[in-house]
């Protein structure tokens, strides 16, 4: 445990706290005890982060993923996703589509052994999408959909979106939320992805932010096979990652941080901290989401 030490400065405080959290996180993916020989050599973490984002600094896609590698290396992650561009669209035009997703493409290519990208695409513009889709993943480096607020993923316009993802043999991020304050109009619900789920049972969907209302996002969850739920976005709560194992199984959730709308280190303390077996903890933070993208990444000859 990493505490204050007298004479300790904040800023060396959080240097702290953030070297312990990336060499816990290496020793979990060994499944070693602290204090033994094998946990004193160096050791590559295997952390993979599902959810993430360009343009929180940075003037350009390539400044932008720069500046949040720095951060993820801090915290010992091997592997991020982004998606969407420098600016946030909730109902992106085709050719809005277009520049986003070329934005994404610059930051993949300006790293391209250490990041992902997922397709954003809008079912209000299908032949669009699909257009992006291909141009994208069947015929760029992208390895995933992403779909946001435009319209509630339960709707009929999402089949041919999620028909051609599994034809693309790629999983679909989909955002999920439930607010007090009340959704979005487009906005979809835990609930929402269920049932789209439900109708397309070939497919694989990640359930972002588990509805961030997460004691109800992860029982809308369970009983459907083919969702993976994952963490980012809220509060690391205490119990959070120990009740999605308890309702999922460990092998159904997939460690994400939303960054840089989150730290890494914040998204990370949910399942470090968690009372969980190293076997778990493994599968959260990378071994389950590389086996999602096993598929495509086999068939793009990439490494994974």
């Amino acid at each position: 445990m990493t505490i204050l030490q007298p004479g300790m400065t904040r800023r060396e405080l959080l240097s702290a706290i953030g070297a312990s959290a990336g060499a816990a996180a290496a020793l979990a993916a060994r499944n070693l005890p602290a204090g033994s020989r094998e946990a004193a050599q160096p050791a590559k973490a295997f952390i993979w982060d599902a959810h993430g984002h360009i343009g929180g600094g940075g003037r350009t896609p390539e400044e932008s993923i720069a500046r949040s590698l720095r951060y993820a290396d801090r915290m010992g992650i091997e592997r991020v996703v982004v998606s969407m561009g420098m600016s946030f669209v909730y109902d992106p035009s085709p050719e809005e589509m277009c520049r986003q997703n070329d934005e994404v493409l610059r930051a993949v290519r300006a790293a391209p052994d250490r990041v992902f990208g997922f397709v954003y695409v809008n079912p209000k513009h299908v032949a669009e999408s699909l257009k992006e889709m291909d141009r994208c993943v069947r015929d760029g480096p992208m390895v995933g959909v992403k779909l946001w607020v435009a319209m509630r993923c339960n709707e009929p316009s999402l089949d041919p979106i999620v028909r051609r993802a599994v034809e693309l043999k790629v999983p679909i991020l989909q955002h999920t939320y439930l607010k007090l304050t009340g959704n979005l109009p487009g906005e979809s619900t835990p609930a929402d992805l269920a049932e789209l789920a439900r109708r397309h049972p070939d497919a694989w969907f990640i359930g972002a932010h588990s509805g961030n209302d997460w004691e109800r996002g992860f029982r809308e969850f369970r009983p459907v096979k083919n969702i993976w739920a994952e963490l980012s976005g809220s509060d690391p709560t205490s119990g959070m990652a120990e009740m999605a194992v308890r309702e999922l199984g460990a092998e159904r959730v997939i460690y994400g941080s939303d960054f840089p709308g989150r730290s890494f280190a914040s998204q990370l303390a949910k399942v470090l901290s968690a009372d969980l077996p190293e076997t778990a903890r493994r599968l959260i933070l990378g071994e389950n989401f590389r086996r999602l993208l096993s598929p495509i990444l086999t068939a793009k000859g990439m490494h994974g």
